[in-house]
């Protein structure tokens, strides 16, 4: 099966062809928002929900197995997760992963950690901006309590799956930078999964080859030459709440309780 769309605003986009000969395929952007394919999806995509929906529809080899979880990279992964999980029928978990931002430039990254003290750092950003040391163990230290904080809020007795010798699927909004997923996947490593599967609707291409080398598998929808900003790709995106991650981690404890006694 292959995928294959193109997007909009005259500039080019690489779909990713899985197949026998996996391949890159090019095209230039048009105008439309809903230009399709043969294999089709529409871009930008309307919001997380339907990119998780389009994604599952690429993950279905992994429906229904018992030795496969899926992990959502807190928060903005959340919602996209809570898709896979349900068309796949598999219980969900979620990695908290915080980005270390540069003070006084908060749209820069220069790293990230997760659980388990995992911890990246993006020495080519710190040594470009002259970041001492001591700037960014604040910043760690300071981002380790939110990251504390947000794990504490999201467990609150809720059923955490083992990731013991599964197959995890850890799945974000996409990929912008890549100390953010690099991060994830040490964690979950950490966590003794058997198999670590990436799984995003659009992806950087310059950060994926790093991805592709730290995990398993890796399923991405689109992966554009040129990236621009992850909201690019998205008609909405707006910031996902603890709220609302802690009600879809209810609701799908709910579904996985309602199969359970099927």
């Amino acid at each position: 099966m292959c995928a294959e769309a193109l997007a909009v605003n005259t500039q080019s986009v690489t779909a990713v062809t899985a197949g026998p000969a996996c391949r890159y395929e090019t095209y230039v952007m048009k105008t439309s928002y809903t230009t399709f394919l043969a294999d089709t999806f529409p871009l930008p995509f309307r919001g997380r929900a339907e990119a998780g929906r389009i994604l599952a529809g690429r993950l279905k080899t992994f429906a229904g197995k018992s030795d496969a979880v899926v992990v959502a990279i807190a928060n903005d992964g959340v919602p996209v997760a809570a898709q896979v999980a349900g068309a796949l029928d598999l219980p969900m978990g979620v990695e908290v992963v915080r980005n270390l931002h540069v003070p006084g430039h908060e749209e820069v990254t220069m790293g990230a950690i997760a659980t388990d003290d995992v911890k990246i750092l993006d020495q080519g950003t710190m040594n470009a901006l002259h970041i001492p040391e001591r700037v960014a163990d604040w910043v760690v230290f300071r981002e380790t309590q939110e990251l504390l904080r947000r794990e504490r809020v999201y467990a609150d007795d809720r059923e955490v799956p083992s990731l013991a010798g599964k197959t995890v699927i850890l799945v974000d909004d996409g990929v912008a930078e890549g100390p953010r997923m690099l991060a994830a996947i040490q964690a979950v490593r950490r966590q003794k999964a058997r198999r670590i599967v990436v799984a995003v609707p659009v992806g950087a291409r310059q950060f994926m080859s790093k991805v592709r080398a730290a995990a398993d598998q890796v399923v991405c929808l689109v992966e554009p030459k040129l990236f621009i900003s992850l909201s690019h790709w998205y008609d909405k995106l707006e910031p996902v709440e603890d709220w609302e991650v802690c009600q879809i981690l209810d609701g799908q404890g709910q579904q996985q309780a309602e199969l359970a006694m099927a």
